[in-house]
């Protein structure tokens, strides 16, 4: 898939975990001393107008907003929501098991359009038009640069390698009905998704 702005398929999808203090405390998990790396398929991946189907087998799938990263010789940026089936991730968690069933859904790597990247870089969440997320890069416990120089050195980046680089405090459950809404700088890229 091509994303918005981007000119190649999406390659590797990066997520980063627990970057930004606030959200660590409100999930009760300590800091990490080094960044928390998972992946998503590609199949998780869902564009601006899209629609979110909820599993089934799931009680609880939280929105999680934040700043995504192309990887290329001109890095790029959008806004990003990485939905959670917050359930399912709490019984890997007790087991020791991956977060992929909690992590992979469809639509779970949504994504707007993407933009020349600028920072420092703001970002917000809205359901039915009630301000749930608000956050700045500036709060990071680790910055970009460390993010890609780490994923780089650890694991080897390619270019449309794209990274969901963590999601400040505010994450939510969504219902089925629900209207949500993502921006990046005010409107610079844009997310608007269906819950259903």
């Amino acid at each position: 898939m091509i994303l918005p702005g981007l000119s190649r398929p999406a390659g590797t999808i990066w997520c980063i975990g627990r970057n930004y203090a606030e959200h660590a405390k409100e999930l009760g998990s300590e800091v990490p001393a080094s960044p928390v790396v998972f992946l998503k398929p590609a199949s998780s991946l869902l564009l601006d107008g899209g629609v979110l189907r909820l599993p089934a087998d799931s009680k609880r799938v939280d929105h999680e907003v934040e700043l995504v990263v192309a990887c290329g010789p001109n890095p790029m940026m959008a806004v990003g929501i990485d939905f959670t089936a917050r359930d399912l991730q709490e019984e890997a968690k007790k087991k020791g098991l991956p977060w992929t069933s909690s992590k992979g859904r469809p639509g779970f790597a949504a994504v707007g359009n993407f933009v020349p990247l600028s920072l420092p870089a703001e970002f917000e969440l809205s359901v039915d038009g009630a301000t749930r997320q608000r956050g700045s890069t500036k709060d990071m416990i680790f910055s970009v640069e460390k993010i890609l120089e780490h994923l780089d050195r650890v694991y080897g980046l390619s270019e449309g390698d794209i990274v969901f680089t963590g999601t400040p405090a505010g994450v939510a459950p969504v219902a089925s009905g629900a209207r949500v809404e993502a921006r990046l700088n005010g409107s610079e890229s844009l997310l608007r998704l269906t819950v259903a």
